[in-house]
């Protein structure tokens, strides 16, 4: 995949900066590192957690869940390079960056270096993702698969005015390739921050926030935007009508695509797994399935994604499973607090910054031909013939998907399939 190119920042401090058109402000002489020796693993390790916690605490079990660990760590990882206390954080032992760590599972550097060079390894454009056109429908029986489409965008939104702390416009640029964007939170803000997350995941998330008070004075913001064409397409006419089981037993009628042939797979006590590999094949969803009556929710903790990563295996595979469409939002600040994010000292970003409001928002459409996926996290401060098959995967219940960056197992998203038919 292409890598990142270094994004040249102007201007040192904020009070002596001079403004653009669009009122962005960025550190002069700073370029985007190539990081050396990044703690990438641990920091993987702590988002797969991370997102298994916040899942097991959030989602319901008779509701479609998605959410992205990744674009939830890339606005917290911002935010810990202004939070007081911890090794990376404004000074002091403990705080809000020793909870921060200890929530995201971030390295005690903190986590920029490893989300710099995560960046670098999974983007495949800096530019917006290109907007459905007209003809956006394709048959999965003809053409060729399209190369992935993989964003990652960063943005700090301060009020008109305010001034940045040199530090923590040196790490946004350094590590995450983004300075500050001045708005005015007393006018046309929350329109304008809504207007860069369409843009920045192609129209599927049209806002972060409904509204914006007053007294906000700046927003951390990442989007994450996912197109993708699977590797081998399900070109076998899809079974009608099957029957899809609800958590709470009740039944649906849903058609199942299918597809039969040498697939990634991996079993273990109650579970059974596919790897669907996508164009490229740097990209992957997992697709776990429970026995009857299990909880997908405990296939994405970390052990059992260790064993899916560590047991997939070509074998031939008769896999059913549906299509699906839906959203989630999340109101993060308040599941945070249930995790044990409790502190609110951020002021390494601007004196006495505190969270006030954190919202993530995801989508994902799952079809024939692949999968299109985005999240945006706004912190508001103030294929011939197969032979038989050996294994039988019916997605036919409740189960979790994981779409993951396979070099490195990053999850960029998790979920749940409890309703097919259900569309949010």
């Amino acid at each position: 995949m292409r890598r990142l190119l270094p994004a040249l920042l102007a201007v040192a401090a904020l009070s002596a900066c001079a403004m653009t058109e669009s009122s962005a402000i960025t550190a002069k002489g700073v370029k985007r590192e190539v990081p050396k020796n990044p703690p990438v693993a641990e920091t993987v390790r702590g988002l797969t957690a991370f997102g298994h916690s916040l899942f097991a605490a959030t989602a319901k079990p008779g509701a479609n869940t998605v959410l992205s660990p990744l674009s939830i760590g890339y606005a917290f990882g911002m935010a810990r390079a202004g939070a007081t206390g911890g090794t990376g954080g404004t000074g002091g032992t403990g705080g809000t960056a020793t909870e921060l760590d200890a929530v995201f599972g971030f390295p005690a550097e903190g986590p920029h270096t490893s989300l710099n060079e995560l960046t670098r390894q999974i983007v495949t454009t800096d530019d917006p993702p290109p907007p459905p056109g007209p003809d956006a429908e394709r048959d999965a029986q003809g053409g060729a698969p399209e190369p992935p489409v993989m964003g990652i965008a960063n943005e700090l939104f301060t009020q008109e005015g305010l001034s940045v702390k040199p530090g923590f416009l040196r790490t946004l640029a350094a590590q995450y390739g983004t300075g500050v964007r001045q708005v005015d939170f007393t006018g046309d803000a929350t329109e304008v921050i809504n207007a860069w997350a369409e843009e920045r995941t192609a129209g599927r998330i049209k806002k972060v926030f409904d509204d914006l008070p007053a007294k906000t004075k700046l927003v951390i913001a990442n989007a994450i935007y996912l197109k993708a064409d699977w590797t081998t397409p399900f070109t076998d006419p899809p079974e009608e009508g099957a029957t899809f089981t609800r958590a709470d037993g009740t039944t649906i009628r849903t058609p199942l695509m299918r597809r039969d042939g040498s697939i990634p797979y991996a079993e273990g006590s109650g579970w059974q797994a596919v790897e669907l590999r996508y164009t490229g094949d740097e990209l992957a969803m997992w697709v776990l399935v429970p026995r009857a009556g299990g909880s997908p929710g405990d296939l994405l903790s970390p052990a059992v994604m260790a064993r899916v990563a560590n047991g997939l295996k070509e074998r031939p595979v008769r896999l059913a499973m549906p299509r699906w469409d839906f959203s989630a939002t999340l109101d993060l600040a308040e599941s945070l607090a249930k995790l044990g994010l409790r502190g609110n000292d951020y002021s390494g970003i601007v004196d006495g910054a505190h969270l006030d409001q954190a919202i993530h928002r995801a989508n994902i459409a799952v079809d024939e031909w692949g999968t299109e996926a985005a999240a945006v996290t706004g912190l508001a401060f103030p294929a011939s013939a197969p032979p038989p098959p050996e294994a039988e995967v019916r997605a036919d219940r409740p189960f979790a998907f994981a779409i993951v960056h396979r070099p490195t197992l990053t999850p960029l998203f998790i979920g749940q399939v409890a309703d097919p038919s259900a569309r949010n």
